[in-house]
C-alpha cells in the first residue's frame, strides 16, 4: 500500500513540483491549498506529468477544524511537507502582521494534529534568510542564526524554534528542516512552474513576464552593494532539484534512517550568482532582450549569500545537478507555455 503524504501549499510553485516527485517515487499525495497565491491549474499539470491526480482540498491551514476534518477524512497520513506560507521578503516588510499570522499559526496547527493522528514526521520549508546577513560565504548549517532582515525571515526563524521546542518537549514526531536558497526554473515539461497571482514578488517570474511584454520594465534593486557588479548575490537552485530533496527527506524520516529527532540541511548549489549575472544569462540562453533599470535598494534584502551544501550532499544523499543555463531555459519555456494557453 502506498504511503500517504499531506502537502500543504501543494498547488503552489515548490509544492506542485514536490508532489510530482513524490508521486513518481510511489507516494500517495493529499494536497491542501487555499489558492491565495496559486492556481488549481497546477493540479492538472501534475496529473499530465505523472498520470496521477493528487487528492486536492481547498483549505486554509489556519482553519484548524477544517484541517482536523480533512485528516480524519483521508486517514493514514504518515508525513507532512509544509510549504503553505506567505513568502515575499518585500511584501513582508509592508504587511508584517499578515506574515506572522499566516506563517506561524499554520505551522502550529500542523504540529498539533500530528500526534493525535499518528503522523510520524514533518518536512519544514525554511529559508537561508535565517542566517541574516552572513559574515562569510559560503555558509553551512553551523553558521549563526542572526536577527532577521525581514518579517518573512523572522517567521522562518520562529517556526524552526517552534518545531525544535515542540519535539524537545517530548512530542512523538520527527522533523527535517530544509533551508532553501533561491529556487528558480520550472518542470522541463513546462506543465507546471511559478505563476504568482498579481505582480510577481520573485525575480524570475518578473524577468520572464518582462521578456514577454506583460511587465514594462524589470527593477534591479541596487547596484552599489559590495559585490563584483554591485548587485545582490544569491544561490539559485533548480526547483526540480529542490523538490527531489523533499522526497529524500521524507524517506529518511519514515524509514528511521537517523536517530536524530530534528535535522537541518541547507539546499543550494554552492555557487553565488549576482542578479545582473542572472539577467545576462537569461538573455543569452533564451536569445531575448530584457528592459531593466537600476533602482534604489529594497528593504530586507541581504547583500550576498550562497550555500555550503556538503552536509546535504553527504548526510542526506542529495545534490543539485541541473545547470543554471537549463534552469533559465525551463523558466522561459514555462512562460511561453502560459502565453500559448492565453494565461499570460
Amino acid at each position: 500500500m502506498k504511503k500517504k503524504i499531506l502537502v500543504t501549499g501543494g498547488a503552489g510553485y515548490i509544492g506542485s513540483h514536490t508532489t510530482v516527485e513524490l508521486q513518481n517515487a510511489g507516494y500517495e499525495v493529499v494536497i491542501i491549498d487555499d489558492l491565495s497565491n496559486s492556481t488549481i491549474d497546477s493540479i492538472d499539470g501534475i496529473e499530465k506529468i505523472t498520470g496521477v491526480r493528487p487528492h486536492f482540498e481547498q483549505i486554509d491551514c489556519n482553519d484548524l477544524p477544517a484541517l482536523k476534518e480533512l485528516v480524519k477524512k483521508h486517514g493514514d497520513i504518515q508525513g507532512i511537507i509544509h510549504f503553505a506560507a506567505s513568502k515575499a521578503v518585500g511584501e513582508s516588510v509592508q504587511k508584517p502582521l499578515l506574515y506572522y499570522r499566516n506563517n506561524i499559526d499554520s505551522l502550529i496547527n500542523m504540529l498539533e494534529i500530528m500526534p493525535e493522528n499518528k503522523i510520524k514526521g514533518i518536512v519544514f520549508s525554511s529559508s537561508c534568510t535565517v542566517y541574516g546577513e552572513p559574515d562569510n560565504n559560503p555558509i553551512d548549517e553551523t553558521a549563526p542564526i542572526k536577527p532577521a532582515t525581514s518579517p518573512y525571515g523572522n517567521t522562518k526563524q520562529i517556526n524552526e524554534e517552534i518545531i525544535q521546542d515542540y519535539i524537545r518537549s517530548g512530542a512523538p514526531i520527527k522533523s527535517i528542516i530544509l533551508r532553501y536558497f533561491n529556487p528558480i526554473g520550472a518542470h522541463p515539461s513546462a506543465e507546471i512552474g511559478e505563476l504568482p497571482n498579481g505582480v510577481p514578488q520573485n525575480l524570475i517570474p518578473f524577468i520572464t513576464q518582462t521578456a514577454i511584454g506583460v511587465r514594462e520594465c524589470l527593477s534591479v534593486f541596487g547596484d552599489d552593494y559590495n559585490t563584483p557588479d554591485g548587485s545582490c548575490i544569491r544561490d539559485f537552485i533548480n526547483v526540480v532539484d529542490l523538490a527531489k530533496a523533499h522526497v529524500i527527506a521524507m524517506d529518511r524520516m519514515l524509514e528511521d534512517k537517523s536517530d536524530e529527532k530534528v535535522e537541518i540541511f541547507n539546499l543550494g548549489t554552492g555557487n553565488g550568482v549576482s542578479v545582473l549575472e542572472l539577467i545576462n544569462g537569461f538573455e543569452r540562453v533564451n536569445d531575448v532582450k530584457l528592459n531593466y533599470k537600476i533602482v534604489a535598494r529594497r528593504g530586507g534584502d541581504i547583500e550576498k549569500i550562497w550555500a555550503e551544501p556538503t552536509r546535504a550532499n553527504k548526510v542526506l544523499g542529495w545534490k543539485a545537478v541541473e545547470t543554471l543555463d537549463d534552469t533559465l531555459k525551463s523558466a522561459w519555456l514555462w512562460q511561453l507555455k502560459l502565453r500559448e494557453k492565453g494565461i499570460m
